[in-house]
C-alpha cells in the first residue's frame, strides 16, 4: 500500500503533462527566433548552413530599427515615471485608507488591463483628436495628435495600474506602527515617508519601474494608433519591416527585445514576484 500511495496519479500525470504543454508553447517560439537569428543564409533553411553574427550588424545599419530602438526607450523611461509619480501615491492611499472608495478606485485602475488595446487605443485617439480641436478653438496652434506627448500620455495611462499593483504588493505585512513610532518622535510627515517607508517599500518601487518599463518598451497596440508620421517604435518598426522583407534581420531585433524585456522581467522577480500580482 505505501509503495503504490507514492506512485503519481493520472490527474497529477495529466497537471504535468499541461504545465510542460504550456511552457514548450511559449517558450519554442522564443528559442526558435533566437535560434534563427544566427543562420547564416539570408533564407531560412533546414538544417542551416552555419552560424554568424552577421545579422545583429546588418540590424545596426537599419535605421528605422534604431530610430524605433531609440524612440522606445525614451518613450518608456518618461512614461515610467509619470507611472511611478503617480501610481507610488495611489498605491499608498489605498492601502492606508480603506474604505469604499479606494476599493472602487481599486477597481477603476484595473480597467486599463481589462479593456481590449484596440478599444483602449481607438478612445485614446478620439480623445486626442477632441483635445485637438478644442486647443484650435483658443486659437492655440498645438497639435496633439501624433505628438510624443500624446504617445506618453498613452503609455503612462497603461503602466500606472502595474506600478500600483507592484507597489501594493510590496506593502503586504508593512507595520505602520513603525510610521506611527517615527512620528511620536517628533519626525514630520514628510520625513517619516522619506526616511521610513520609502526604503521599506524601494524593492516594490524598482521593480514597479522595470516592469513598467517592459510594458511600455514592448507596446504595440497603443502606438499603432497614436505614433506621429515620421516616427516609430520598435515593435511597430519589426512589423514595418517583415511587411516588404523577411530574413533574420528581423530576428536579430527581436533577440536583442526579448533579451532587454527578460532581464527586466528576472530582475522584477528577485524583488517582487510576480506570481503575487499577475
Amino acid at each position: 500500500m505505501l509503495h503504490n500511495s507514492r506512485k503519481p496519479s493520472w490527474r497529477r500525470l495529466a497537471l504535468d503533462a499541461a504545465a510542460l504543454s504550456s511552457l514548450a508553447f511559449i517558450l519554442v517560439p522564443l528559442v526558435f527566433v533566437t535560434w534563427l537569428a544566427f543562420f547564416k543564409q539570408e533564407i531560412p533553411s533546414f538544417p542551416p548552413e552555419g552560424y554568424t553574427f552577421h545579422w545583429f550588424s546588418s540590424m545596426l545599419t537599419q535605421k528605422a530599427i534604431i530610430d524605433g530602438f531609440v524612440t522606445s526607450i525614451e518613450v518608456g523611461v518618461v512614461a515610467t515615471l509619470i507611472g511611478l509619480a503617480l501610481g507610488v501615491p495611489a498605491a499608498l492611499g489605498l492601502v492606508r485608507y480603506t474604505s469604499w472608495w479606494s476599493g472602487a478606485a481599486s477597481t477603476f485602475l484595473l480597467l486599463p488591463l481589462v479593456v481590449p488595446a484596440i478599444v483602449l487605443g481607438t478612445a485614446i485617439y478620439v480623445a486626442e483628436v477632441e483635445a485637438e480641436i478644442l486647443v484650435y478653438g483658443f486659437g492655440i496652434e498645438t497639435p496633439v495628435i501624433g505628438t510624443i506627448g500624446g504617445l506618453i500620455a498613452a503609455h503612462a495611462l497603461i503602466v500606472i495600474p502595474w506600478v500600483v499593483r507592484l507597489v501594493t504588493a510590496s506593502l503586504v505585512g508593512f507595520d505602520r506602527s513603525i510610521e506611527e513610532a517615527a512620528q511620536n518622535l517628533g519626525a514630520t510627515p514628510f520625513a517619516t515617508l522619506r526616511r521610513i517607508t520609502l526604503p521599506v517599500i524601494r524593492p516594490g518601487v524598482v521593480a514597479a519601474a522595470l516592469f513598467a518599463f517592459v510594458i511600455s518598451f514592448s507596446n504595440l497596440e497603443l502606438s499603432l494608433f497614436l505614433v506621429g508620421a515620421g516616427r516609430t517604435t520598435l515593435p511597430i518598426a519589426i512589423l514595418q519591416y517583415l511587411e516588404w522583407k523577411i530574413d533574420p534581420t528581423i530576428a536579430a531585433a527581436s533577440v536583442v527585445q526579448i533579451a532587454i524585456i527578460a532581464a527586466a522581467m528576472l530582475v522584477t522577480d528577485r524583488f517582487v514576484k510576480l506570481t503575487q500580482v499577475v
